[in-house]
């Protein structure tokens, strides 16, 4: 039941994923959502989220974002992740997840093949099953933040069955490698 809703890993927090290991495993490319991955939903960038991307970007890794929402909104999150000396990120707006689309212009957009490229995002409904209609591994991570759309709640009820059949046998993973 739901195997196309199943993540490759799933994770307490976008900010405990080993991205050192990811990049040692060949992936050099990062698909993000935005809302309740990295920030609340709705809510700007913050110091962590500038940290982890900024990080990640001097690692070595293309970032894109991979978001629902219209352009004014990802754009100005985008906006605030400028370090002088550092590729910017790229975005693809009202990427009409779960469809593979969005996530494939992602990719071109980074100029990575698919094998480069891994998923974070915190929904079964839009991001996981997009990433796996596009072909790509993804990682679940609990949200950010408790949810105040109802469209959102909705889908949270609807993700619980598949969740707890999938944590049955694969661990939620709590500790990233420290280095």
């Amino acid at each position: 039941m739901g195997r196309f809703l199943y993540p490759n890993e799933y994770y307490v927090s976008t900010y405990e994923i080993d991205f050192e290991h990811l990049y040692r495993l060949g992936y050099r490319g990062i698909l993000f959502d935005i809302d309740n991955t990295l920030v609340p939903h709705d809510a700007m960038s913050d110091e962590r989220s500038r940290a982890l991307l900024k990080k990640l970007r001097e690692m070595g890794f293309s970032v894109c974002f991979v978001s629902n929402n219209d352009e004014p909104r990802v754009a100005n999150f985008v906006k605030e992740l400028h370090v002088d000396g550092l590729p910017d990120p790229q975005y693809v707006f009202k990427a009409a997840k779960p469809r593979a689309k969005g996530y494939l212009e992602g990719i071109e957009r980074m100029k990575l093949r698919h094998e480069q490229v891994i998923f974070v995002g915190d929904q079964l409904l839009t991001d996981v099953w997009g990433a796996n209609n596009a072909r790509i591994p993804a990682i679940l991570v609990k949200p950010v933040a408790k949810e105040t759309k109802l469209q959102i709640k909705l889908k949270r009820i609807l993700e619980k069955p598949v969740i707890w059949r999938y944590l049955k046998k694969h661990p939620l993973k709590e500790l990233r490698h420290q280095s």
